[in-house]
């Protein structure tokens, strides 16, 4: 896929490490769609590298800008790298942008209200109304965008949602799951749910893919392009063996993910059963509700 970020950013080259075919482009044709992240996880480079990877198997020409927040100072980013590759939201706030993804945050035990930055984050909800084409709410962003717009309270749960769960479609004609097949692996890793139950009771919203272990996983605003993702199909390989030697690490009481590594056997490579559906999935959005 062509790709045009902020020059000299440093998760572009270490994609392209990796060997992922990303090509590089300097100035925009009337093709090219221009998509903003706002980063809110606390390890941008890794966010950063994890959406650029993802977004180029697509074959779309695309702009990515990186958005922050005015009103918040990431505590594991270095304000260089803040200031030279990312634009705040007032800079931001006249521009119109294809589409937007706003990225999960590990937060998700504090009431949304009590989030410093819940009223600057609000204001961009109802900015999307009106200068986004369509919106990917990630993670604990999905959870805070159903609370803000129908009111539907995430819960606590008994213990760390964490592995790779296989989720069933709802219906088979939607054009975001163009290629899936009877059944797709998607990435959880989070302390809250939302109730199925909520979502079915919503009018306004259409629950399109769920999993009988983790949950509800995607679910779109009638009449819009928007679309709420419970789970991390951005992820790469490894992430997950990250964070469970990162908890591991720290004391904390953590289980091995689940149906990640084969035979749930931690000290073997784990398995990307999830990567190629993944990549279907963001570029049908890129497709089908971006264009």
């Amino acid at each position: 896929m062509p790709i045009k970020v902020p020059t000299g950013l440093p998760a572009l080259q270490a994609v392209k490490n990796e060997g992922v075919p990303v090509e590089e482009f300097n100035s925009s044709t009337g093709n090219t769609l221009h998509i903003a992240l706002l980063n809110l996880m606390p390890m941008k480079e890794t966010t950063e590298a994890d959406f650029i990877r993802i977004l180029s198997y697509s074959s779309e020409e695309i702009e990515l800008t990186l958005m922050k927040l005015d009103t918040h100072t990431p505590k594991h980013a270095s304000p260089q790298h803040m200031q030279q590759y990312y634009k705040g939201f007032g800079e931001l706030r006249d521009k119109h942008f294809d589409g937007l993804i706003i990225t999960g945050a590990p937060i998700e035990k504090i009431e949304f209200e009590e989030v410093t930055y819940w009223p600057e984050l609000c204001e961009i909800f109802e900015w999307t109304k009106s200068n986004v084409t369509s919106t990917l709410f990630v993670c604990w962003a999905a959870q805070a965008g159903l609370y803000y717009k129908f009111g539907i309270q995430k819960y606590l749960l008994p213990k760390k949602m964490f592995g790779v769960f296989p989720h069933t479609l709802l219906r088979n004609n939607v054009p975001l799951f163009e290629g899936f097949g009877s059944t797709h692996y998607v990435p959880h890793s989070r302390h809250t749910d939302i109730h199925r139950e909520a979502v079915i009771a919503e009018e306004r919203l259409e629950l399109l893919s769920e999993s009988t272990e983790s949950g509800v996983y995607v679910m779109q605003e009638y009449g819009t392009r928007n679309f709420f993702i419970t789970g991390h199909s951005e992820y790469a390989l490894k992430t997950l063996d990250a964070e469970y030697k990162r908890d591991l690490s720290k004391g904390l009481p953590i289980e091995a993910p689940k149906n990640y590594y084969p035979d749930d056997d931690h000290t073997q490579q784990p398995q990307a059963l999830w990567q190629g559906d993944a990549r279907k999935l963001f570029g049908n959005w890129l497709k089908y509700y971006v264009k």
